[in-house]
């Protein structure tokens, strides 16, 4: 290896050095088709480990591969992955690791299990329409069995101690409702949106608006760069946005506007939501709680239902829009963002967090995002060309004319890339 590593000046040695180099990078070149060559004629068996290892994350007993393998010589793949969903490891840590990141700002896969994370497991588990996870009066608690301190609308200890013991997800969790354990009124809750999680997340401090950027980002899969619209009426922008911020009105006029003018009026349907924590005693809010304003309820210093964090800064622009109630208005109807796919069964109108989540849940843009997430989880890639986005089309169709049940929508994903 010296002779051929170094510098010799053996003209034999030489040329033996230059072959070896040669062959090595024509290996190197020529792996990535072989492997890919080694793929695409995969069998069954080999098929369905991968199908295995991709949903479970984890590899199958060689009973349940080959069973598998079976129906997908059989021409039923989605039966085989149905087979794999039934492992815990699904829930515990396929769909727990694609969950969590959507629950805080840093998206962090990491963060501890909350009410958010086991009540989408539990949707899923359950078949649950997926749409209510921005509109349904819907929770996952551990059922009595468990063994961990009971739910808190101030702690997150129930489902850190249900974390920590290992528990089979798949076989703990119960379906309750939120109005029934933390005190917000049915028609206020918004799936996700209303878990302490959530709130603890994207209420805590802030304008709200975070809650309607972050929603947009894990149930839209775009920021709000994306939905930019500068042609939209700035009228509904609340005062706390300077209107010529550094002293220049062509930032407000060329790049805010185009984000605020539909995100405000959009986020309005927070307006009486607020994540309630000791700031000095407990700045990370670790033992705090969703609030929200009821009616008879009020603010002291707005003397309304609405809270108080709408009304801060009012002085960057006193001309700017009040917000006086939970009122809001989907500007991006109109405009470049009709694609999105407005549900024309819905009037782009309405009042709180449950309607609006509605409006979004029921849009092609939410269907199409869940079918996205899901093939970056199970491809383990983003889509690239043609047959993958005619195939992300097929499983979207099928996704909303079956109830937009989400497991579904893994197993016919599953069944797209078991070749690859």
């Amino acid at each position: 290896m010296y002779l051929l590593t170094k510098e010799s000046n053996n003209p034999l040695l030489k040329r033996a050095s230059i072959k070896i180099k040669q062959s090595l990078k024509l290996i190197c070149l020529f792996a990535p088709l072989l492997i890919a060559s080694t793929l695409a004629t995969a069998g069954p068996l080999e098929q369905a480990k991968r199908m295995h290892d991709r949903l479970a994350g984890v590899p199958g007993s060689s009973q349940v591969i080959q069973q598998m393998a079976t129906l997908i010589e059989e021409g039923d793949a989605q039966g085989a992955a149905q087979i794999a969903m039934q492992s815990p490891s699904f829930y515990n840590i396929t769909i727990k690791n694609w969950v969590t990141p959507w629950t805080n700002e840093e998206a962090d896969v990491f963060a501890p299990l909350n009410d958010y994370t086991a009540t989408v497991i539990g949707m899923v588990r359950d078949d649950v329409d997926f749409r209510q996870v921005l509109t349904g009066d819907i929770l996952y608690i551990a059922n009595n069995s468990a063994g961990v301190p009971a739910y808190s609308r101030t702690n997150n200890a129930h489902y850190e101690g249900l974390e920590s013991s290992g528990a089979d997800l798949s076989s703990v969790l119960v379906s309750t409702t939120q109005s029934s354990l933390t005190g917000i009124p049915a028609a206020a809750t918004a799936g996700v949106m209303t878990t302490r999680g959530a709130a603890k997340s994207f209420f805590k401090d802030g304008t709200n608006r975070a809650m309607f950027r972050f929603t947009l980002m894990n149930h839209m899969c775009a920021d709000l760069e994306s939905f930019k619209d500068t042609s939209r009426p700035p009228d509904r922008i609340r005062q706390d946005l300077s209107r010529s911020p550094g002293g220049d009105s062509r930032i407000f006029t060329n790049s805010c506007s185009g984000c605020h003018s539909g995100m405000d009026p959009l986020a309005q349907a927070f307006a009486y939501y607020n994540y309630d924590y000791n700031v000095e005693g407990d700045p990370d809010g670790e033992n705090g709680s969703i609030v929200y304003n009821a009616a008879g309820q009020t603010d002291p210093e707005t003397q309304l239902r609405v809270q108080a964090k709408y009304w801060i800064n009012s002085n960057n622009f006193p001309f700017g829009y009040v917000t006086m109630n939970d009122t809001w208005d989907n500007y991006w109807r109109e405009g470049q963002n009709q694609t999105i796919g407005w549900s024309s069964d819905l009037p782009g109108t309405g009042s709180g967090a449950k309607s609006m989540g509605e409006e979004l849940a029921n849009s092609q843009t939410f269907a199409q995002c869940q079918v996205k997430k899901v093939f970056q989880n199970v491809c383990l890639r983003d889509p690239q060309d043609a047959a993958d986005r005619s195939a992300m089309a097929q499983i979207q169709s099928e996704f909303m004319g079956n109830n937009y049940n989400i497991k579904n929508v893994f197993a016919s994903t599953a069944d797209y890339c078991k070749g690859e």
